[in-house]
């Protein structure tokens, strides 16, 4: 439910930590937002898949909650991003600017680091030397990596899976099974400040450059040693 004419996943997207970018407020200009989460049974019993997606003044673009059987949770939750990129993709205009939420940590962070290593971007954000992505979640990170090629930008919240409006879908798909019922919308989003968001654009990118810059100086410059393991321990 939207209060004060702001919809929940905006706040929440607002209020919570984007891993590996920095969160000025020009990240509130956001076209729409798409929570994700998915379950995973030890029991043998089918876990599933939750999805909310809401445009910026907090119109429901869509909800579902399906049954899946996913091998862990870690393959559930890649799962649950996957199908709700995939809906969010056939109902917005490929210019949209997205906030994903997701209350898996890795998740949000192999997002944004696929986000900064893209079109333009610096391939040493992609993990090396080991499988960015869990086993058994290949496919979807590809059809994950493919969404976020093709929107015209995208960012990753992390945020508390007791605030995931995507939780409880995911956890109980024969509870909610009627949303799957109602039908989507292809939601037109209002546009945005271009000007503004260009020079913020332009702000973060040259802060973001600074501080990399000065953080490579100072790994290489002799005068400053790394710390030592033992720092900061007391004196036995």
């Amino acid at each position: 439910m939207a209060a004060h004419g702001r919809s929940t996943l905006r706040d929440l997207f607002d209020d919570s930590p984007t891993p590996h970018i920095a969160h000025p407020p020009r990240t509130h200009h956001r076209h729409f937002y798409v929570a994700t989460d998915g379950s995973y049974r030890r029991d043998g019993d089918a876990g599933g898949l939750g999805v909310v997606i809401e445009a910026r003044d907090g119109t429901r673009v869509a909800r579902l909650s399906l049954p899946d059987s996913a091998p862990d949770n870690n393959v559930a939750e890649y799962r649950a991003l996957h199908l709700g990129l995939d809906v969010l993709a056939a109902r917005a205009p490929a210019d949209a600017r997205v906030g994903v939420l997701v209350d898996h940590d890795a998740l949000a962070a192999a997002v944004n680091a696929e986000v900064l290593a893209g079109a333009g971007g610096d391939a040493g954000w992609r993990p090396s030397g080991r499988k960015p992505v869990p086993p058994g979640s290949e496919v979807h990170w590809r059809g994950i990596r493919a969404r976020i090629a093709g929107f015209d930008e995208l960012r990753a919240a992390r945020i508390d899976g007791r605030e995931n409006p995507a939780h409880p879908l995911a956890n109980a798909p024969g509870e909610y099974a009627h949303v799957n019922r109602r039908a989507d919308r292809c939601v037109i989003p209002e546009p945005l400040d271009g000007d503004a968001v260009a020079v913020a654009d332009a702000r973060e990118a040259r802060a973001h450059a600074e501080s990399t810059a000065a953080e490579r100086a100072r790994e290489t410059d002799p005068q400053y040693p790394p710390p030592s393991r033992f720092e900061g321990r007391a004196s036995d």
